[in-house]
Formats: structure tokens, sequence, C-alpha cells
């Protein structure tokens, strides 16, 4: 049975920086799809960050590249979202989700769902 489980999410002031983890169990980490999504308020589903850690696939959404960055202990079968320079728009429900087909692309039904984390940035 595969379970994600997503923690980290908080209240902070724009320019400030999160991390988010995501524990994950129940299959091959390293050869697995592992990414974060996010959703806010009357807005649609976003992909913002993926890995592969076995193939070193990492993909980010244009929206946070160069602030948040994606990386993985293979150790502790956790994935980690450093998002640094946030701003309000960065406000969201964050979710990280699993697919057993080790590719990165946001065309890619994700299989998996842990429950979300609230990212509340303030102006």
């Amino acid at each position: 049975d595969v379970q994600l489980q997503a923690f980290g999410g908080g209240l902070v002031q724009a320019g400030g920086s999160l991390r988010l983890s995501c524990a994950v169990s129940g299959l091959t980490f390293g050869n697995s799809a592992i990414a974060w999504f996010r959703q806010a308020p009357g807005k649609e589903r976003e992909g913002v960050a993926c890995i592969v850690s076995d193939n070193n696939d990492i993909v980010y959404s244009d929206s946070v590249k160069g602030r948040f960055t994606i990386a993985s202990d293979n150790a502790k079968n956790t994935v980690y979202l450093q998002m640094n320079s946030l701003k309000s728009e960065d406000t969201a429900v964050y979710y990280c989700a699993a697919d057993r087909v080790p590719l990165c692309s946001w065309h890619v039904k994700f299989d998996h769902w842990g429950q979300g984390t609230q990212v509340t940035v303030s102006s």
C-alpha cells in the first residue's frame, strides 16, 4: 500500500523560506517519480517540482525555477522541497504525489497522493 505524508507548511512572510517534506512508503523510492503539486483557491492544480532520484531526472515549473529546490534522501525515503524567496502567489495547499513510472512529466497521471499541507505567504 503506497502512502505519502507531507508536512512542513506554515505561514511565512514574503521573501522568506520554508522546507516541505514528503515521506514515502510502499514503492521503490529511487525508481519512482515523486512530485510536488500545489493548488491555490480558485485555481487549477499546478505541478511544481518532480524528481526521479535514480536517474537524476528533475523538473521544475517555470513559476518556481531558481527559487525552489527538490531533493531526495533515499535512506529516509523522503523528498524535500526547499522554497526560498517566497511570494504571495506561492500561497496554496501543497501536495506530494508519486508514480511508479520513473519519468518526470506533467503529462503523467500520478497514481498516489498524500494529504496537503498549507503554505501561506504574507505580503
